[in-house]
């Protein structure tokens, strides 16, 4: 890779990655040699580029490509596949400066932990097929379709049906906020292949496939963009009839719900650094302009009522920021993370939010000023707390896993 050599640290993960003082070196590693080259790329998309897009609903395809050029969106590929190997703390901190500099990673972030479920669960001809074209960018994989109208979080309630018919799957069905498939060359599919009466539990019985959009759609799939509040690039997706090769099957079949389970802690951990580099940049923006704009004589910054607020923001985002460090740390050593990772998720996203408040009462009438980029950055901050699961979510999981309490659902 142009941007860094990988070789010596990842060596060192891999020779101590189940001991604590491996854990410990990974929680304290801030990557300079990362954030540093980030910084200076993302430098080259300000605000305008980013609210030009949004006045067209467009897609940053320069920002993106940009990315892949560089080498950011291979860096969980492993060497062997022509990505750099970094452990997920170092894509977090990818991710955590995209946002920081007032950039928005939501339009290639999924191809970080989406390849993961065909790197740790697909086949060795599967992996020598794709995940090279995804280091080079050569293919994109940043669908990701599970959810559906009827199910939302109940994931085993799923009704997009695969039915096995010779090589081929035929699939029906409809997923839902299914973001940057119209930008996508291949898609993860959550099926149900197993009528859910006939299985054991209700999650047994669900499949991954990897569908290639680019023949698929007009032949049997429709994608369909949604209006939001952000320029996220979601979309609908209808299935009707849809030929699915069986070689496409990620993993053993009647599986699929638990590949797409160890992936989500590292979602989590991804989109917390995300969340991070938001309050790290409402902060800047804040405390930049509390000492610039004066009031009654003085700069606003020396007011307490301007002061206190994002102190507050600062102090929560740092310690946020060491949860999401241990749920890496965990991660990356192979221990179980899942309360870490939901635990970061959480705080990362409410520091950020309040962060994003402190940030918007600081610029006062301002903030609504759509030059000054507080109100776009606000309303994408906002998502953290309902994707990719809610706070109820999580505090759910944290009741019933954690403490012990009754399953409620």
């Amino acid at each position: 890779m142009r941007w860094i050599k990988p070789g010596a640290r990842t060596d060192v993960f891999s020779a101590f990655s189940r001991t604590v003082p491996a854990m410990l070196m990974e929680t304290a590693l801030d990557y300079p040699e990362i954030r540093e080259p980030v910084a200076r790329l993302c430098a080259g998309f300000p605000g305008a580029y980013w609210r030009d897009l949004e006045a067209e609903a467009a897609y940053p395809e320069a920002f993106v490509q940009a990315l892949t050029e560089s080498g950011y969106l291979a860096a969980l590929i492993p060497e062997t596949f022509g990505g750099a190997g970094l452990p997920l703390r170092a894509a977090a901190v990818i991710l955590e400066t995209i946002h920081a500099a007032g950039c928005s990673a939501a339009a290639c972030h999924a191809q970080m932990y989406t390849m993961g479920t065909l790197l740790r669960h697909g086949s060795p001809a599967q992996q020598a097929h794709y995940l090279p074209a995804i280091a080079k960018g050569e293919l994109r994989l940043q669908a990701f379709g599970v959810t559906e109208p009827g199910s939302g979080s109940d994931t085993p309630s799923l009704r997009t049906r695969a039915v096995r018919d010779g090589g081929h799957y035929v699939v029906t069905g409809q997923k839902l906020w299914t973001s940057r498939a119209l930008y996508s060359d291949l898609m993860l599919l959550l099926v149900r292949t197993t009528p859910v009466e006939d299985c054991k539990k209700r999650s047994d019985g669900l499949t991954v496939l990897l569908v290639d959009l680019r023949e698929a759609r007009g032949q049997g799939l429709e994608i369909r963009p949604i209006e939001t509040m952000i320029n996220h690039q979601t979309t609908e997706v209808f299935i009707d009839g849809l030929k699915v090769p069986v070689e496409n099957v990620i993993g053993e079949p009647g599986k699929g719900f638990r590949y797409i389970l160890d992936g989500m802690n590292a979602e989590r951990i991804l989109l917390s650094g995300e969340a991070l580099g938001d309050g790290r940049w409402f902060i800047d923006r804040a405390v930049a302009y509390a000492k610039e704009r004066v009031v009654f004589g003085r700069p606003i910054g020396q007011n307490q009522g301007i002061q206190f607020p994002l102190a507050r923001a600062r102090v929560r985002l740092d310690a946020a920021d060491l949860m999401a460090r241990h749920a890496a740390a965990r991660f990356a050593a192979g221990e179980p993370c899942g309360p870490e990772a939901n635990s970061a998720k959480l705080l990362t996203s409410e520091a950020a939010w309040e962060a994003a408040e402190a940030c918007f009462q600081t610029f006062g009438g301002f903030a609504f000023a759509k030059d000054y980029d507080i109100e776009r950055k606000w309303r994408e901050c906002r998502l953290f707390q309902t994707a990719p699961i809610s706070t109820n979510m999580v505090l759910a999981y944290i009741a019933q896993t954690v403490l012990g309490l009754p399953r409620g659902y």
